[in-house]
């Protein structure tokens, strides 16, 4: 194994290690002495990749969030119909499924992520999906209808760990619901809005 790959592992433990820390003590209450203490390594082999806590939560949203920036500059050279939204939500539905821890982390830490830099990425990545899934002028019930899909798939993932059944097929009725709503706000036989002079213009 090169010694960059065994540098990779290292980096990912740590990760692992402090975002399992995270989620069970919080945060503020967890620190650099005790991720080292759990990785089994010294203070000194943790500073090597991590200097501070919001460092390690940086590289993870950077490597779990990376999925979400791909998934936008994809969509982003699709035409806007609705197939490319349907097919947004789903590969976006499987995004959230592969960081689901850090999205776990997120949602027990809220006040911590919103004192971290992540926390006005995270919301400007929200606000370009749900400009993928909108159409401009649409009415506002159906951007309330886009922008409660992405919220259920977030909520989804936490409110569902309590219901019985298969977690995959659980996944699957979340993305479900979402699809729904986006594809009430974009009905593929509406036609888009005419320019307020198209409309008034004489015959």
């Amino acid at each position: 194994m090169s010694t960059q790959a065994r540098r990779g592992n290292t980096r990912q433990r740590i990760q692992d290690v402090a975002l399992e820390l995270f989620s069970e003590q919080g945060y503020d209450k967890t620190s650099l002495r005790e991720i080292a203490e759990k990785l089994e390594v010294t203070k000194a082999a943790l500073y090597y990749h991590f200097k501070t806590k919001e460092d390690i939560v940086i590289g993870l949203f950077q490597d779990l969030g990376r999925p979400m920036d791909e998934l936008i500059a994809w969509a982003e050279e699709q035409p806007r119909t609705l197939e490319t939204k349907q097919e947004l939500l789903r590969r976006y539905s499987e995004s959230l499924h592969s960081a689901a821890p850090l999205f776990r982390f997120m949602q027990e830490n809220q006040a911590a992520v919103r004192d971290l830099s992540i926390g006005e990425h995270f919301k400007s990545r929200m606000l370009t999906l749900f400009g993928l899934l909108r159409e401009p002028e649409s009415e506002l019930t159906d951007q309330v209808r886009c922008i409660t899909a992405l919220f259920s798939m977030h909520a989804g993932m936490f409110a569902m760990q309590n219901l019985e059944g298969d977690p995959e097929e659980k996944r699957k009725a979340i993305l479900e619901v979402a699809t729904e709503l986006v594809t009430a706000a974009n009905p593929p036989n509406r036609r888009p809005a005419r320019p307020d002079s198209a409309q008034t213009a004489s015959p």
